[in-house]
């Protein structure tokens, strides 16, 4: 008897392991090739967007990028070009259905079609609660939510009609985490995770993949251009700190490597470091438990300060000795690779 349940339990392991090996070779012979393809990169002029404008330039692809900055395109536009000279910058304001519809037509119009759109565009804004209006809200949701909305709009159906694509949105742990002093990202990094998660759901019948990216801290350099609210300068410290230390922080190289082989091989979704799959599960499994030990977290944070701490600062505008010491030292240098700095 014995000796059955030991080879019946052989068997099941054999055969796991022989599914495990299957699937891996469908995975690595179905991988999706980027060279030649349009890949539209929103947020594509600094940080993770542009990491991710070198790698796939680097496979092959044809890039678009867009932004705001009009500047940060131009730099950017110049460096992606040492790698291929099949990029093209477009400044756009993602908030405006209609700016982006001209941005997608401009690409048409430049390469005939998009067959892999990024939805990286971002915006963090760091403080308490008392400090945060609804104005703040609503412009977390414009960038977060409605901004790749518009983008997919815009895109889908000329998917539909040659039935393939990829999309690639960039949410967050916060998406998944409801962090303190970070409510308005937080928010909408959730509406964006569903949307995400659900158009996956209803356009994979219709050969398009949707793959959620769900990143923790990452040292991409992006924190000196964040907006601080509350206490200016010790909120700009934590979060800051936070962003550079590298057990917390997951390096900006690493990330866009993990995010590109996610779209690669059309995962649903990726969690990227270990302290976000960690934070990830544990809320999953115990959310009263995670909930509790995040207000003990926040009780210890700094409050809005009396006067003042409505104001709107940008990081480069809350410096200490203590952000520019040497435990801010690998997000300064990623600022000085990323476009970050100005």
């Amino acid at each position: 008897m014995i000796d059955n349940v030991k080879s019946i339990a052989l068997a099941a392991a054999l055969g796991l392991g022989g599914l495990a090996i299957l699937k891996s070779i469908n995975r690595r012979i179905n991988a999706y090739d980027f060279s030649g393809k349009v890949v539209l990169i929103t947020g594509g002029s600094r940080g993770l967007g542009l990491v991710i404008a070198r790698k796939l330039a680097s496979e092959g692809a044809k890039i678009a990028i867009c932004s705001r900055n009009k500047e940060d395109l131009i730099k950017a536009k110049l460096e992606v070009e040492t790698i291929t000279s099949e990029v093209i910058a477009i400044p756009t304001d993602l908030r405006d259905r209609t700016q982006v519809n001209k941005m997608m037509q401009s690409v048409r119009e430049t390469y005939g079609l998009i067959d892999v759109l990024i939805n990286n565009a971002g915006i963090i804004q760091v403080g308490p609660y008392d400090s945060m209006t609804i104005e703040d809200y609503e412009e977390a949701m414009s960038v977060h939510f409605w901004a790749p909305l518009y983008a997919m709009l815009a895109v889908i159906p000329h998917m539909r009609r040659r039935s393939q694509g990829r999309i690639v949105n960039i949410s967050s742990i916060g998406g998944k985490v409801s962090v303190p002093h970070l409510l308005p990202y937080s928010a909408s990094k959730f509406a964006l995770t569903g949307l995400s998660e659900g158009l996956r759901s209803e356009l994979k019948k219709d050969g398009i993949i949707v793959t959620t990216v769900c990143p923790g801290l990452m040292r991409t350099g992006s924190t000196r251009n964040i907006d601080v609210k509350g206490q200016h300068e010790k909120e700009y410290t934590w979060f800051k700190i936070s962003d550079s230390l590298p057990f917390l922080s997951m390096n900006v190289e690493s990330s866009a490597k993990k995010i590109i082989n996610a779209c690669r091989y059309g995962d649903a979704e990726v969690v990227l470091s270990y302290p976000a799959k960690l934070a990830t599960a544990i809320h999953g499994v115990f959310p009263g438990t995670s909930a509790d030990f995040l207000a003990g977290i926040n009780s210890i944070m700094p409050d809005n300060a009396e006067e003042g701490g409505m104001v709107k600062k940008k990081g480069y505008q809350s410096e200490t000795a203590v952000t520019k010491s040497f435990l801010t030292a690998l997000d300064d240098e990623a600022a000085d690779k990323n476009n970050e700095k100005e």
